[in-house]
């Protein structure tokens, strides 16, 4: 099985809409055309041994100021680029990775799971809400070797889902529910 194969819960939405992760190798191989799909506006998922992942984005899409946080030229981002992976998804580093080209930052790299964040903030909902309502939640979680993956489904009285959420914990699971028809319409619409 290769380090593509295994998709995490909380990350499928983001697969379904972005694509299949490269692994670290692949990634390398084809890596000046990467970048350059990068900075036509693409954003491109990269895994390492399945359970660390990252992404690579346009700088236009990095949050905050680029003013103070870490660069690397591409050349050596290629070189290093699977102990990068690892270092993005470590529970402490929170910033962007700028990749530089002549020092002009041409890309970003960061952990998957910020990317995930953003795309679910607008439509959380409050798991306190839905059980007020009468709904339940269900807790699921898939053991992993780096972190374990969290899944939190809400129904309502005739057992049909509406809501679910995915995270690294329990609390994040909890916060990303989202309704069921919100995902389903926003992968229909990016097709």
């Amino acid at each position: 099985m290769s380090d593509t194969d295994f998709v995490p819960p909380a990350y499928a939405e983001l697969v379904a809409r972005l694509g299949a992760p490269l692994g670290v190798e692949e990634a390398r191989a084809d890596w000046g055309r990467l970048v350059r799909a990068v900075q036509d506006g693409d954003t491109r998922l990269i895994t390492r041994e399945r359970w660390e992942w990252a992404a690579l984005i346009p700088i236009s899409k990095v949050s905050g100021p680029l003013t103070g946080l870490p660069a690397l030229p591409l050349s050596t981002a290629r070189r290093k680029l699977g102990d990068l992976v690892r270092q993005a998804v470590l529970p402490h580093e929170d910033s962007s990775l700028l990749l530089t080209r002549h020092r002009t930052p041409v890309a970003a790299l960061v952990a998957v799971r910020h990317l995930a964040d953003r795309q679910d903030r607008e439509r959380r909902l409050a798991p306190e809400e839905l059980l007020r309502e009468g709904h339940t939640i269900s807790l699921s979680h898939l053991p992993g070797p780096s972190h374990p993956t969290y899944s939190a489904v809400a129904r309502d009285l005739d057992g049909n889902e509406i809501a679910a959420g995915n995270g690294d914990s329990v609390d994040e699971a909890l916060r990303r529910l989202r309704p069921a028809w919100a995902r389903t319409a926003r992968l229909s619409d990016e097709r």
